[in-house]
């Protein structure tokens, strides 16, 4: 493998002439940066990452930690395709890490990827709470950014969409469209999102004086097979509901299968939602209304705000995005809507 020397000799130049064209800092003229690149050319040199990101303390490298178990959902595979586009237009590249099972093996790949000098990390956490993430970034000087959670402390540093509101205002829509018994898929428990959308379902009952009704809801774990087998215990205890929501898009299809299967017909006899808006939902039969998180406008502003951080730019104030309901051929009419424009 060729050295910065031996490109020095070939090109004519110094070996500190060799180092600035490669570094991009300081005055060469351009005839001698054109013999560098030609001296490179024909030594098929190839410059030491690690020593020249610790020249420049510069990697213009980003990492993002994902746990594998999110890898599968539409939701995921959108957030890093924009990710990678984002960075790629930006001049740099992004390192994807696997956070794995656990908030240890969370915080192993954050610092696997600082000790391999990336510039910054981003984490979409599945394990990691709020107050660890705040320690996690206090102890470092790399910008560290975390998306869809709003932490206590460092609020520069988190991108979150409202998941509670968000839901509160699609069971209101039901609510406003006539329907009274709604059921509810939830997602995994032990994940924050999960829980703050199955709060937002039980606020808007509560807002509208509607109980709780705990035969109504049924946990999930984010896969259609949920949906279906959600669909099938109701039916089994023969719950009475008019109205169904997913707490995303997987399980709101497979929702939509176990009804066919039965005969209940969408959205005459019970209206369905989902989270997520995947590129399927407008193409189920019927198509699927679903509320549409902003996944591209929460991965603009997370690179736009690292970025600038690494730049020395001002701090930005946390900022929250909100979902939109997709309506679509599965939202239809309750029995209390006649009742509810008088």
């Amino acid at each position: 493998m060729a050295t910065i020397l031996e490109v020095a000799k070939v090109a004519g130049v110094s070996k500190a002439t060799v180092s600035r064209v490669l570094s991009g800092n300081g005055y060469v003229s351009q005839e001698k940066r054109e013999k560098v690149y030609q001296a490179i050319a024909v030594t098929d040199f190839r410059p030491n990452l690690l020593a020249r990101n610790l020249a420049t303390k510069s990697s213009q490298t980003i990492g993002l930690v994902i746990t594998n178990t999110l890898y599968t959902g539409s939701y995921f595979t959108e957030l890093m395709q924009h990710s990678a586009r984002l960075m790629e237009q930006q001049g740099r590249q992004l390192l994807l890490v696997d956070g794995k099972h656990s908030a240890e093996e969370e915080r192993a790949a954050i610092q696997f990827l600082l000790d391999l000098r990336c510039d910054g990390v981003i984490i979409y956490p599945r394990f990691l709470n709020t107050d660890e993430m705040d320690a996690i970034i206090a102890q470092h000087k790399h910008p560290i950014l975390v998306i869809n959670r709003r932490l206590r402390q460092h609020h520069s540093y988190c991108i979150y969409a409202d998941q509670l509101r968000s839901s509160t205002e699609a069971v209101a829509q039901l609510i406003a469209l006539g329907h009274r018994d709604i059921a509810f898929i939830t997602g995994s428990l032990d994940s924050p999102t999960g829980r703050e959308r199955l709060a937002g379902y039980k606020a808007a009952l509560t807002q509208h004086h509607i109980a709780i009704n705990d035969a109504l809801i049924v946990e999930g774990k984010w896969q259609p097979q949920n949906g279906v087998a959600a669909v099938e215990r109701l039916l089994e205890q023969g719950a009475q509901f008019t109205a169904l929501v997913a707490s995303n898009d997987d399980m709101a299809v497979g929702a939509l299968q176990a009804l066919a299967a039965h005969g209940i017909n969408v959205p005459a006899q019970v209206a369905v939602i989902g989270f997520d808006d995947i590129p399927l939902a407008p193409f189920t039969i019927p198509a699927l209304s679903s509320v549409k998180m902003p996944v591209t406008e929460m991965i603009q502003e997370t690179i736009a705000r690292l970025i600038s951080m690494l730049d020395g730019g001002e701090m930005r104030n946390d900022k929250t995005f909100a979902g939109e309901l997709m309506v679509r051929e599965s939202l239809g009419h309750g029995p209390h809507h006649k009742a509810n424009e008088m």
